[in-house]
């Protein structure tokens, strides 16, 4: 399931926060099913990567982030018209460290933007979760991507303490 390295991470760089690149200490990535079993795939994931890294301190709120993530991409990436049956495109989760910071990255094939719900509109029954993103990360974004990959990744930012 998962990729280590940063040759995966090659088609995310455009959309990610303004981080070097070529800094990145650790980076690993899974392809994700079209299924919602895939959010506990993500977490699983996240914990033993987190777990590698010596950050599994910090599993509960990056997990939170990357199952709000993925649930996004899953429920609103789906293409419009796929029939049941259709076989539908994996999301991607990646994970990068820098030094003193982690980026969560899901890429979609969806080409719309995240919607966060007004803070007003807490009560609606869906729609809290990008809200919950920006409680539990440090920052957060999207960019849609280019060169022929289509879609957009959605990334959220931790910062870790300085070692």
């Amino acid at each position: 399931m998962g990729t280590n390295g940063s040759t995966m991470l090659q088609p995310l760089r455009q959309g990610l926060p303004p981080l070097d690149p070529a800094a990145v200490s650790n980076a690993a990535s899974c392809s994700l099913p079209a299924r919602y079993e895939a959010v506990g795939e993500a977490r699983r994931f996240t914990r033993r990567t987190l777990d590698q890294w010596g950050l599994g301190d910090r599993f509960d709120d990056v997990c939170l982030v990357v199952s709000e993530l993925v649930t996004n991409a899953l429920r609103h990436a789906t293409p419009a018209g796929s029939a049941a049956g259709d076989p539908l495109p994996p999301v991607r989760l990646h994970l990068m460290r820098w030094s003193e910071r982690l980026v969560c990255a899901v890429r979609d094939t969806s080409e719309d933007g995240p919607v966060a719900r007004e803070a007003d509109d807490f009560a609606a029954e869906s729609g809290r979760g990008l809200f919950l993103v920006e409680s539990f990360s440090d920052s957060w974004g999207w960019h849609p991507l280019t060169g022929g990959l289509g879609g957009k990744v959605v990334w959220a930012l931790f910062r870790l303490p300085s070692v």
